[in-house]
């Protein structure tokens, strides 16, 4: 039953509680939109704000499709944001990645779309265009039918056709192979105890003859190579040359960072490295790709794991 106006302020309070539900209800989908959108945490929460302030500004009443309003506001919003960053990523130092994202079995994404937020995913999403980008992660991970795709991002059925065969040919082949849970973690904490230790044949035992590596540290003089590393050898004798060079008390920890194995570096209950870890189908014991994130706004909202 509807309220009545009582001149108390009670309906504005029913419908702002009302409208705080609903937007609430559809949080973690615009959180998962944006967050594929934009390859960053802080963006995504940025833009989910901005949503939320957008929301609070118009006629609710007006609004027949509450989630269709609120995902085509998010999205447009990321595309918005991401032509802004294209800007901004071209006066970074040395690799860009993604923010990596803490998965699990308690966290908001589910396993079914797990592999739409790995790294590899994310970091070939990073050819596509805005609208690109936008077309397939509605579409391909979210399960949007191409005539609702059209409407969040006004263009016509048979453009957003179009945008998503290519954004499919660019992504195609990248979908992450993922050992058993338990193997994972072995193999995750067999490399990063050879990584602390410059355990030069151990790493080679455990990397794939073509690995490649890639270090996001923006320049910091000992964040690591600005360029990525190709092969076994090289990426082996990288760690085995910095391994002296960690901070005193350096420790690692096994997490699941963007649906993988992953691991920490910590010193001083402070995440110092975060390791996103791809493993190749055969054999599936090997290391087949290597991500270091050691820009510290990335790492500021990783939550050190208890010992």
């Amino acid at each position: 039953m509807q309220a009545e106006p009582t001149g108390t302020g009670m309906k504005a309070d029913v419908g702002t509680d009302v409208s705080t539900t609903v937007f609430e209800q559809y949080r973690e989908l615009m959180f998962g939109i944006s967050y594929r959108m934009l390859g960053s945490v802080a963006d995504a929460e940025d833009t989910i704000q901005e949503t939320w302030l957008r929301w609070n500004r118009i006629d609710r009443d007006s609004v027949v499709d509450p989630r269709g309003y609120l995902v085509r506001a998010v999205t447009r919003t990321s595309i918005d944001q991401l032509r802004r960053a294209k800007a901004r990523r071209e006066q970074y130092i040395g690799s860009w990645l993604p923010e990596p994202l803490l998965t699990g079995p308690d966290s908001a994404e589910s396993a079914a779309r797990a592999d739409s937020v790995s790294m590899a995913i994310l970091v070939m999403l990073e050819r596509l265009s805005p609208l690109e980008r936008a077309v397939f992660v509605l579409n391909e991970v979210f399960g949007f039918s191409f005539p609702e795709v059209a409407a969040v991002v006004d263009r016509t059925e048979a453009a957003v056709r179009q945008l998503g065969r290519r954004a499919r040919a660019n992504v195609q082949g990248r979908r992450r192979f993922s050992a058993g849970g338990k193997e994972t973690k072995q193999i995750t904490e067999r490399f990063l105890a050879a990584c602390l230790g410059g355990d030069l044949g151990g790493l080679m035992e455990l990397l794939a003859p073509d690995v490649t590596m890639c270090v996001d540290s923006n320049g910091r003089s000992e964040g690591g190579p600005r360029q990525p590393l190709h092969g076994a050898r090289a990426v082996a004798e990288y760690f085995a040359w910095v391994a002296d060079r960690f901070p005193a008390g350096i420790r690692s920890r096994y997490v699941e960072l963007n649906g993988s194995g992953s691991g920490l570096f910590i010193v001083d209950d402070e995440v110092y490295a975060a390791f996103v870890l791809d493993f190749a189908p055969e054999p599936a014991d090997r290391v087949e790709a290597i991500w270091i994130i050691r820009e510290e706004n990335k790492l500021s909202r990783i939550p050190v794991p208890p010992a």
